[in-house]
């Protein structure tokens, strides 16, 4: 059989990736198709981290080729991962392609253990990934990643990102004792926040996950203002309480045209470890209603569960003590599709251009 190129088109136009919905087609450009003497090759240049996914990605494709009638194919599966576009004016931070917050509007809904497991997730996915503690009050990613030690400091100047489970992190937690309150006033706290983001030697970064404290204050709007974010993740549970506050924190972001990635629906459901009964203790589908009316992604629900806080108690959060699980599935469901969003939006052509710089005469 003669295999033409309008051919192969086709065929990657008909197969859709399952974790976007778009064809695969957006994917590969007429270089990455080379045909000869039948045999054709081609390559698949995902701009999501899906290291775990590739293999069953590279049947489907191979499958849609043999179905129609091109059986000497050859696929390659791969991930490049690109910077998008901030808000106008703000400076990027060196090392960190793509910044991403993780917020909720109000506490105890598990932002933190969502945003630790999320970074864990893109990490499994073949991704370099960094998480900042934004909370100056509440730190708690040292005991989510089980870490403790101070960031080292070769200049006196800037520090470097601790390590915990392979992501580099940052958080005032590191400096100050675990019972030792921040007792400062709203523009130290942005300041402290502003040093951990840009004294910190960030080493390239895919994706920087930014763990928000909650509310709408001082914090967020230093985020809006000085931090180049391409877009923010919404965590709430199906509580008509933390519903109102999420509602809150996802306006703020509209407002200040940060975009939003989707909404996570966390402790949606808990399933008896003894019987097996599924209840709703905090209400039901509260989540997709909320993304629903504002026209925002679902994200996906994750369960309320004792293993998940045990495992972020003990510094071993479950996408890393239990992988198989089905939470840890979960997990990685939503960071595949958080990635997807952050490369479904504009690039970042910064690079593209001079400075431009205007002077009187």
């Amino acid at each position: 059989m003669s295999v033409a190129l309008v051919d192969v088109r086709g065929v990657l136009e008909r197969v859709l990736d399952p974790v976007t919905g778009v064809s695969l087609s957006r994917a590969v450009k007429d270089t990455q198709i080379q045909i000869a003497d039948g045999r054709v090759s081609i390559q698949v240049v995902l701009g999501y981290p899906a290291a775990r996914r590739f293999d069953a990605l590279r049947s489907l494709l191979l499958e849609a080729l043999k179905t129609a009638g091109i059986s000497q194919a050859d696929v390659t599966i791969s991930s490049k991962i690109i910077a998008h576009a901030v808000q106008p004016g703000v400076a990027l931070v060196p090392g960190v392609r793509n910044i991403i917050a993780v917020a909720s509007g109000k506490g105890g809904v598990g932002k933190s253990t969502t945003a630790v497991n999320l970074a864990l997730a893109l990490q499994a996915e073949g991704a370099r990934v960094g998480l900042l503690d934004a909370d100056i009050y509440g730190p708690s990613v040292p005991t989510l990643l089980g870490v403790s030690e101070r960031p080292d400091s070769a200049d006196g100047k800037t520090m470097s990102p601790v390590v915990g489970h392979g992501i580099q992190t940052n958080s005032i937690g590191f400096m100050i004792s675990e019972d030792n309150p921040a007792i400062w006033r709203g523009p130290m706290v942005t300041q402290a926040l502003e040093q951990l983001l840009r004294s910190t030697n960030w080493d390239n970064l895919d994706y920087l996950i930014i763990d928000m404290p909650p509310g709408t204050g001082d914090i967020a709007l230093t985020l809006a203002q000085k931090v180049p974010v391409v877009g923010a993740v919404i965590v709430t549970t199906p509580q008509d309480l933390a519903l109102l506050d999420a509602r809150k924190g996802l306006r703020m972001f509209e407002k200040v045209n940060i975009p939003v990635l989707g909404v996570i629906e966390n402790m949606a459901i808990h399933v008896c470890s003894q019987c097996g009964h599924a209840e709703h203790i905090f209400g039901e589908g509260g989540g997709q209603r909320m993304a629903d009316q504002y026209k925002v992604s679902w994200l996906g629900a994750l369960p309320l569960s004792m293993a998940i806080r045990v495992g972020a108690d003990a510094g071993k959060p479950t996408v890393l003590s239990a992988p198989s699980s089905e939470a840890a599935t979960l997990y990685g469901e939503i960071a595949a599709r958080v990635a997807a969003k952050v490369d479904a939006l504009p690039k970042d052509l910064s690079d593209k251009f001079g400075v431009i710089a205007v002077k009187r005469t």
